[in-house]
């Protein structure tokens, strides 16, 4: 790598504010992570004029600027040399970060967190309780009786099924235990263990407690005279989770308290034991009684201003998308199910997802450029299934008016669910098959629902796009959301004309690339990442990984292996680098559930493997595992000529076609 310019890196210094605007400051492998005073003190121009920075955004309370793998390195140590400033920690700068965040938005990030890594647990449940709803529906298959009234061999089928499935929501406090302690900062162990004990069968269950309280028949514990009802907490949020909390901070203060020699016989017991009786005399009934007014107060809202409700929620949950607000909703769907029976707001989410769907298939046709019409089926059809990031960011955002046109279909579909109250009796896939989480008796409703969602974003982007392409009387290519696919088009033709005017001076070679990992190619900007999405650091593709190996994709070195394992930069034997960075913020793991068969230095050949990773540690983490593989800008007379597409397998197929200039 080229030696960098001193005065370029004062330049980064005094655009983010200068030194004295720096908190804190780290680098992973392809940017610098800031945490600043005042990010209003950044000149955002300044960045862009610097020939070192790729790129720049600002993302839960960190700035980012893209500089490249292999120079971000030189680039912070020369920082920090002009700056006199602490190396720190990637930790270090997170927490000062989350410390700029107001409130709501740590809240709705600690929300998130907790949720995202039991999300598929809940789904499988209620796609589940869908196809119990199915079989036991009465008017579905015949008239005015259920399946397994009319065919009772399959009555135990789906008495199996519905035990499945509903154990997931009739445990829900072991999972947000679990992942509530361990989001805190304690054991997960002992996260299970409090929410087991939050629904311990010789409690009341929760589902029968409004009944027991009418007849008077509520069992209580006699504490010398002080009574405690003695209830279970299943299908409730609030309880376990302030539990989770407070059995977390018990156990970090014990841990800093206890000598080593007893921790064993000191930490949990006294941890568990404290919040056990503070869970059930205090957190409990009062968490419980919020838990159940909240619910009960947005019900009220909804039953008096149902058309207003439906327009709000079904209108902006896209919105809330971006800005990450959608995961706190999450935890009240399923506080409604809980205590009500059934939400009325998860069906408004399955048809917005649709509704973005919709958006992006139609600019299938109103774009010409093959790669950005193959983006908008792909994401449609992901949205179609209940996965609308790609949707969202990679096309309709992009251009806006997909995006508007989808709220406005789903906004009209809210209206419609909620005056006829359409419930939902689980959570399930947030897209076309989220009819199975409807109950039965309310599918025309939902149906017509889905027809409006299908057909307004779908007819309106269509229309619009159509309008505009006649009216400026050239195609919607050129707007600004396909810039960077016209401009890599024009660049693949200019590279065509260098290599012909340069022929008696130099000689261009052409290497594929092998895949690296199996699993399915898609293009960067389905990667839930600035830095990659926009190619601020170089061309290449994604992959989403069919199993956790990387393997090496030419015979060459390893020029850099990150220290949390995560990323490689690997360089072939014509000097060509390429970088492999699994998942998204994995960095944030410490090298937790990556294992490396290579250092930096080490020699490969094609086919070797050269780092494992555990999938499921990292979706557990709620991290993305679409791993970037990319050719880094900078490298002098080296160009991506080719993106392939389909299915990757690892050391089969070409996922990249480069080529390079020999000088003659």
């Amino acid at each position: 790598m080229a030696n960098i310019d001193r005065k370029n890196v004062e330049r980064i210094i005094e655009a983010v504010g200068g030194k004295e605007n720096i908190e804190a400051a780290t680098h992973c492998v392809t940017r610098l992570r800031f945490a600043l005073a005042d990010e209003s003190k950044v000149d955002t121009k300044a960045l862009d004029e610097n020939e070192l920075v790729k790129g720049q955004f600002s993302t839960q309370g960190q700035f980012q600027v893209v500089i490249g793998p292999g120079l971000v390195d030189q680039v912070y140590s020369e920082m920090i040399n002009i700056t006199g400033g602490a190396r720190a920690s990637k930790d270090d700068v997170k927490t000062l970060a989350s410390k700029k965040q107001n409130p709501l938005q740590r809240a709705i990030k600690t929300l998130a967190d907790i949720f995202i890594p039991i999300l598929p647990a809940i789904v499988m449940a209620g796609l589940l309780l869908g196809i119990n709803n199915i079989l036991t529906g009465p008017g579905i298959f015949y008239s005015d009786q259920s399946l397994i009234a009319v065919h009772p061999e399959w009555a135990d089928v789906a008495s199996i099924i519905n035990l499945i499935a509903s154990t997931a929501f009739g445990f829900l406090p072991v999972l947000i235990g679990w992942s509530a302690v361990r989001q805190f900062g304690g054991s997960p162990l002992l996260g299970i263990v409090l929410g087991l004990i939050l629904v311990n069968p010789d409690l009341m269950s929760a589902y029968q407690y409004a009944d027991a309280r009418l007849a008077g028949t509520v069992p209580v514990w006699d504490l010398f005279g002080f009574e405690v009802e003695k209830i279970g907490y299943q299908g409730q949020v609030l309880p376990v989770l302030v539990s989770a909390y407070i059995l977390a901070k018990i156990e970090k203060l014990l841990n800093k308290r206890v000598h080593d020699s007893i921790k064993l016989l000191v930490v949990a017991p006294v941890a568990l034991l404290v919040t056990g009786f503070l869970a059930f005399i205090i957190v409990g009934p009062i968490t419980f009684a919020i838990g159940n007014a909240l619910t009960s107060g947005l019900v009220s809202i909804f039953d008096s201003f149902a058309a207003l409700g439906g327009l709000i929620y079904g209108g902006l949950y896209s919105l809330l998308v971006i800005t990450g607000m959608h995961h706190t909703f999450l935890a009240v769907d399923i506080q409604l199910i809980g205590s009500q029976g059934g939400t009325f707001l998860w069906p408004m989410l399955a048809l917005a997802n649709i509704a973005q769907g919709a958006a992006a298939l139609a600019m299938m046709f109103n774009t010409k450029e093959q790669k950005a019409k193959g983006l908008a089926v792909t994401s449609s059809i992901s949205a179609f299934l209940g996965v609308t990031e790609p949707a969202i960011f990679g096309v309709n955002v992009r251009h806006r008016y997909p995006f508007i046109f989808g709220m406005i279909g789903s906004g009209i579909a809210g209206v419609l669910l909620a005056l006829n109250n359409v419930l939902a009796s689980s959570i399930g896939v947030g897209g076309i098959p989220g009819f199975l989480s409807i109950f039965p008796n309310q599918w025309g409703i939902f149906f017509l629902g889905m027809a409006i969602v299908l057909v307004v974003p779908f007819t309106g982007t269509l229309l619009y796009g159509k309008y505009q392409m006649s009216g400026s009387n050239k195609p919607t290519d050129n707007s600004p959301g396909d810039m960077d696919v016209n401009a890599e088009a024009a660049s693949s033709r200019t590279v065509s004309n260098i290599a012909e005017e340069s022929h008696d001076n130099s000689v261009k070679r052409t290497v594929e690339i092998a895949a690296p990992i199996s699993g399915e190619i898609v293009p960067l900007s389905e990667v839930p990442d600035p830095a990659f999405a926009e190619k601020q650091m170089g061309q290449g593709i994604a992959i989403k990984p069919s199993e956790g190996k990387v393997y090496a994709p030419f015979d060459g070195t390893v020029a850099h292996l990150i220290k949390s394992k995560h990323a490689l930069i690997l360089t072939d034997t014509n000097g060509i680098q390429l970088l492999i960075h699994v998942g998204i913020n994995t960095v944030s793991l410490k090298g937790e559930g990556f294992t490396a068969h290579v250092e930096s230095g080490s020699s490969f050949t094609q086919g070797q493997l050269l780092l494992e990773f555990d999938q499921k540690r990292i979706e557990q983490a709620g991290l993305p595992i679409i791993t970037p593989v990319i050719v880094p800008d900078g490298q002098e007379g080296v160009q991506v000529m080719k993106e392939y597409e389909g299915a990757a397998i690892q050391n089969n197929n070409p996922v990249l076609r480069v080529s390079f200039a020999l000088k003659s």
